[in-house]
């Protein structure tokens, strides 16, 4: 069983940057995937940015939605277990609750693929 915790949400005019931390804890001994969801207010959440988390080291590239390319950046730090997603460029369709959540095994871009979520951080994008 492995916990995650995300933090870093906040209020942020367009335009501007936020960097999300997701934290794992030291259970984490196999290689699992880590991804980023998020779920605005109306919508069904969907997925953000996903990357492969071996026990050592980061391996492969991240995948990102189309919706974020270019604009966000997801990184690992696995001797401190850190999953974090850097957002710049942000705009009010960021807006939403999101979420990290921990695959043992390979990525999957389904969310029922995911095991443990994290509680959530809020994320709101002012015009």
């Amino acid at each position: 069983q492995v916990q995650l915790l995300e933090s870093g949400g906040g209020s942020v005019q367009a335009g501007r940057s936020l960097r999300l931390s997701c934290t794992a804890s030291r259970s984490v001994v196999t290689n699992v995937c880590i991804a980023w969801f998020r779920q605005a207010s109306g919508k069904e959440r969907e997925i953000v940015a996903r990357i492969f988390n071996p026990r050592e080291d980061l391996r492969g590239a991240p995948i990102y939605a189309d919706f974020v390319k270019g604009r966000f950046t997801i990184s690992s730090d696995n001797d401190k277990n850190i999953v974090s997603l850097q957002m710049n460029f942000l705009t009010p369709e960021d807006t939403a609750m999101y979420y990290c959540a921990l695959r043992p095994s390979f990525c999957s871009p389904r969310e029922d693929d995911y095991e443990n979520w994290g509680q959530g951080t809020q994320v709101t994008v002012n015009s």
